[in-house]
């Protein structure tokens, strides 16, 4: 066997010869070493597409790689798969890229071809697929639209709604799921979940008031804290509840006016319902003199109250001294109202007007809220004079009628009316359920 030692020295300039110092590189070849490499580059440049044209010469362990590639990248491939082969100690890049159409587009039709092949052979599998995801689709529709069943488990309809909703999604997904299980696709199936995931939460951030919204009208209309036309105060607003939808809740103000809340706000705010309890009370003051006899002024304004019809029997009508002024005492009068048959504004302001009636009538003295200087002069024989309370005027109404005949106190219904105008013409929108309270 004929040995050869290559010496390769690293050169500063020109040719000569360096010291053994700056560099020396020493490798032990022979011809069959050189044989081998080459047929093992060989072998492997006839499988990358575009490089079978490439020609390979080994020579003491140097590979010359010449001809011409298919394309740029199968070039450097070849480069590359050369430096890596075991006993090569130099690459030697002669490769020239071809510009010919034809051999360019070769490797994308033979892909073509060899895909359309592997579509042929997969037909009775799509199909098998197509038709497990149709019979899954149909499943789903008939989950939607059998009621009888949700019915039964959800009583209110929104929730009805949502879990048709959910469990026509989980059979369509599960349908999804086995059609490409059939087509050996469970690759696509892992970066098609993994991708919904990272967009659920993505969109989870994005839309937060709105998923907030959505998750408190559920809850909502769980608990159901008020029904339809429920008199309401929540935060700052008053109304009448309208509909709960799975955004909002719409109250219709008392002047007809209309006010979306959202739900996540009323979920989370304070609400007053003045129409859970059909009693309600109402108060006000009134200020009588100093010199008055209080007892006689209560008795007075109670029986008042009693007499009226919109006032019921039970609780009775209370009268309580509330404060004594600068130029008045205070007396606070309370009576109670069965808001389903007689307005509470309307008994309100009537039960005002009757009291003040009945004090001039009976010649109790109301003072205003200012200082009154009395001048009293002292008579010849010398006793005081004692001043006497104003004499009570009386009127009449101007078409002849009696002050003390009561208005009509009767609940009124323009608010109701108006929402129930509104209702029909929007349809069937609501979330809330007149017939129940959970809360």
């Amino acid at each position: 066997m004929v040995v050869a030692k290559v010496v390769a020295v690293l050169c500063l300039a020109g040719t000569q010869p360096a010291s053994a110092q700056e560099g020396e590189l020493s490798v032990t070849v022979d011809a069959a070493t050189d044989a081998r490499i080459e047929s093992a580059i060989e072998t492997r440049l006839a499988q990358i597409p575009g490089a079978e044209s490439i020609e390979v010469d080994v020579s003491a362990g140097v590979v010359s790689l010449s001809g011409t590639a298919g394309a740029r990248s199968a070039a450097e491939r070849a480069v590359d798969l050369a430096r890596r082969t075991a006993g090569v100690a130099e690459v030697i890049d002669g490769v020239d890229v071809s510009t010919d159409v034809r051999r360019r587009l070769q490797p994308a039709l033979d892909k073509v071809r060899t895909l359309g092949t592997r579509v042929v052979e997969s037909i009775p599998l799509i199909l098998a697929a197509l038709l497990i995801l149709l019979l899954f689709w149909g499943l789903s529709r008939l989950a939607v639209r059998w009621s009888a069943p949700y019915e039964r488990v959800f009583r209110t309809r929104f929730l009805r709604d949502i879990a048709r909703q959910v469990i026509g999604a989980v059979i369509l997904l599960v349908g999804a799921l086995l059609a490409l299980d059939v087509l050996d696709a469970t690759a696509l199936v892992s970066a098609v979940l993994g991708t919904a995931g990272v967009l659920g939460l993505a969109v989870g951030f994005a839309f937060r008031d709105l998923v907030e919204n959505y998750i408190a009208s559920i809850l909502l209309s769980l608990r159901q804290p008020f029904a339809p036309n429920d008199h309401v105060v929540i935060g700052s607003h008053e109304g009448k509840v309208l509909r709960l939808t799975s955004r909002a809740t719409i109250l219709m103000t008392l002047d007809g006016n209309h006010l979306r809340i959202p739900n996540a706000d009323v979920f989370k705010g304070v609400v007053l319902n003045y129409s859970r309890n059909p009693l309600r009370r109402f108060n006000f003051s009134v200020g009588v003199g100093a010199g008055e006899d209080l007892l006689e002024a209560q008795r007075i304004g109670l029986g008042v109250l009693a007499g009226m019809s919109a006032v019921i029997a039970e609780p009775k009508p209370l009268a309580l001294v509330q404060e004594l002024g600068d130029s008045s005492v205070v007396l606070c009068f309370f009576a109670w109202v069965d808001q389903r048959e007689s307005d509470f504004a309307k008994a309100r302001s009537e039960a005002i007007r009757l009291v003040k009636v009945a004090f001039d009538d009976a010649g109790v003295d109301m003072p205003e809220p200012i200082y009154r200087l009395q001048v009293q002069r002292r008579p010849v024989g010398g006793g005081e004079t004692k001043p006497q309370p104003s004499p009570a005027v009386r009127r009449t109404t101007p078409d002849g009628g009696s002050r003390t005949e009561q208005q009509d106190l009767s609940a009124d219904d323009t608010i109701d009316r108006q929402m129930e105008d509104e209702r029909r013409r929007e349809g069937d929108a609501d979330l809330l359920d007149e017939g129940r309270r959970l809360e």
